[in-house]
């Protein structure tokens, strides 16, 4: 990405135009690039199609924002006209699926990323929709597929909604190419070229895109590893985890190898992934001008989403935790990219300077809170290396885990003028802060707001063999050395631990040791999560065909309402309205020792506030004196509840 090749002073002010008359307003005639959005338009960084358009903008290219259109018709995509090079079309910055649906398949009640935090205002599968309204729209304009739900959906995977497996997006979708993966160098390589007059066939060529190869082309050439077919891995579970076990592995870009998939006669071509970006290109893009601000057009309804990072900072990208159930390796990359501390100073500088600032930073972090500058301390190994963890089953010896670099930013964050506080509200990766007592320390003392987020997510070996994650004694000692730190700073604070339910290789048994855990150290999670089988994560293979893609293993799966409702209610064993839940749950593992009244039991033996001869209820989930608020109906025309 080079330099910006024309003057944007006079716009960098305002955030990029939504409708016809902001773009008459900037003096265009016409757009470059219309980027169709599921969220609220919001102009900070922690938004992917914020963070697009400015680096776009920066190149010289007319951008105009299209957020949350009205998809029963075609004509919100011709608002601006025609576009010169293309539409670049993403569901947001989450997968459509899992922003309208629970766990449980039911319909969420609050979208995060739309004003109000309203609901019903993408479609389901939203990559789909606003694809084919494009096309409807400008026959012949280039659709450029983005975002997290067209890059995890890159190649057939399984859709845990439709319980089925689906073909690689770009088929249904119809557009012309997929960027996977976070996307800014690719998108701009994509742009210009278009804009040199390359034919969308010249394009194959870049990283981190994704095409549809016809019937009668030939294969690609070039060092090349082809996936079971979509046929292949629909109708057979092992060809399913064969296929997982591959695009994992070729994930790495050093080491990354194109990968082939046919679909009947046609096939998908997934180039290996764009290189990482250099602490110059993050710095550069993240000291681009955002306003840091929701478009205006909202108003005084607020994002929820936004008024979560408002004040915060997102100092480097990337995870190498390899955890199952995560998405972020598939789309961030396992390689840690990182800002440089003075870029991070100056945006804390641009923060302390608006007028409604209160002085506290809310989270300098990213996908975890301590892996700033880590990475492998062998590049030539790190070449060869297909290792998915660099931490799981112990941590790497080649691995940088000097947390240096970051307490130094800390510091120095502490210090800038107008600043009071800078919290850290990013998971903290225990087994790495073990190696560090200093940032313990620190952390304690100095970033902590009387509650830290932390994710041991469960206690069962087998489950945590299954997910990646450390062993729960890591848990305790980072907890031992939490506490003593903060009563060395005289601070009364605690962890936040996040468990999880219904993961693959999680039985009733398991659930019931965790709950005894939760017991013996005195933690009561308020908010547990319910596995969710994400497209392309290693669980989601688990979860569809029972069988471990990395060991080949059979792997016991929760997967009926039943069994998952009883897990979750084990969690927070103790609420008066999991009750008959949680003994259901005792009573099928046959652990009737744990009912009854003794120190040890995790339940009495009658249910809490019952009175004699009053028949039990099931546990709705749902908090006594508080309504239910409407939920998405999509089919119907009314979006409030049937009585």
């Amino acid at each position: 990405m080079s330099a910006p090749n024309h003057d944007l002073a006079s716009e960098s002010l305002a955030p990029l135009p939504t409708t016809r008359a902001e773009v008459a307003e900037r003096g265009w005639d016409a757009v470059d690039v219309v980027f169709v959005s599921g969220d609220a338009y919001v102009d900070h960084p922690s938004f992917a199609m914020a963070i697009l358009g400015r680096v776009l903008e920066a190149e010289g290219y007319r951008v105009a924002i299209l957020s949350q259109p009205d998809w029963r018709s075609c004509e919100p995509w011709r608002c601006f006209g025609r576009p010169r090079l293309c539409f670049a079309v993403s569901a947001g910055n989450m997968d459509s699926m899992l922003n309208h649906y629970t766990a449980s398949r039911k319909v969420r009640n609050d979208d995060a990323y739309s004003p109000g935090g309203q609901i019903g205002l993408r479609p389901d599968r939203a990559t789909l929709a606003y694809s084919q309204r494009a096309r409807e729209a400008y026959p012949g304009v280039p659709v450029i597929a983005g975002g997290v739900e067209a890059s995890l959906r890159r190649l057939a995977h399984y859709d845990y909604w439709s319980d089925k497996v689906r073909r690689a997006i770009i088929l249904d979708a119809k557009a012309d190419l997929v960027v996977y993966g976070m996307g800014e160098a690719p998108l701009v390589e994509v742009v210009r070229r278009l804009d040199a007059g390359a034919s969308l066939g010249d394009l194959r060529d870049i990283r981190g895109v994704v095409h549809r190869l016809g019937a009668s082309e030939p294969r690609p050439e070039g060092e090349t590893v082809v996936l079971p077919s979509y046929e292949e891995v629909s109708s057979d579970k092992r060809a399913f985890a064969r296929m997982t076990r591959l695009i994992h592995r070729e994930a790495t870009p050093e080491s990354a190898r194109r990968l082939v998939q046919y679909h009947d006669r046609e096939a998908v071509v997934v180039n290996p992934p764009a290189w990482p970006l250099s602490e110059q290109e993050m710095d550069r893009i993240y000291g681009l001008p955002f306003t840091r601000q929701p478009h205006p057009c909202y108003g005084k309804r607020t994002i929820p989403a936004f008024d979560v990072v408002k004040d915060s900072i997102q100092i480097m990208r990337g995870c190498f935790g390899g955890c199952t159930f995560c998405s972020l390796t598939a789309h961030q990359g396992r390689i840690i990219q990182s800002r440089s501390e003075a870029s991070i100073l100056a945006e804390i500088r641009r923060i302390a300077a608006a007028p409604d600032f209160k002085g506290t930073i809310s989270d300098l972090g990213g996908p975890t809170a301590n892996m700033y500058r880590m990475n492998c301390c062998r590049p030539e190994v790190r070449k060869k290396c297909r290792r998915l963890s660099c931490l799981h089953p112990t941590v790497c010896k080649l691995l940088r885990t000097d947390h240096g670099p970051l307490i130094r930013l800390l510091k120095a964050a502490r210090r800038e003028q107008g600043v009071k506080q800078v919290l850290v509200a990013s998971g903290v990766r225990m087994d790495l802060a073990r190696h560090s007592p200093a940032y313990i320390s620190h952390l304690a003392r100095h970033h902590t707001g009387g509650l830290l987020k932390v994710a041991p997510e469960h206690c069962d070996p087998a489950v945590l063999g299954a997910m990646k994650k450390p062993p729960i004694g890591d848990f305790e000692v980072f907890e031992k050395g939490f506490r003593k730190a903060s009563a060395a700073a005289g601070k009364r604070q605690f962890l936040v631990p996040y468990f999880m339910a219904g993961h693959p290789g999680s039985d009733l048994r398991a659930m019931i040791d965790l709950a005894l855990f939760l017991k013996r150290t005195g933690h009561r999670p308020d908010k547990v999560q319910d596995f969710i089988p994400g497209p392309m994560d290693i669980a989601t293979c688990m979860y569809y065909t029972g069988i471990d893609p990395l060991s080949g293993e059979q792997v016991d799966v929760p997967k009926g309402a039943r069994e998952r409702r009883l897990q979750r209610a084990l969690l927070q064993y103790w609420k008066p309205e999991h009750y008959d839940d949680v003994r259901r749950a005792l009573e099928q593992a046959n652990r009737l020792d744990l009912i009854g009244d003794g120190p040890d039991c995790l339940i009495p033996a009658r249910s809490p506030g019952r009175s004699r001869g009053e028949p039990g209820r099931r546990s709705t989930g749902q908090r006594s004196g508080k309504p239910t608020t409407p939920g998405y109906r999509p089919h119907r025309k009314t979006a409030k509840r049937r009585k």
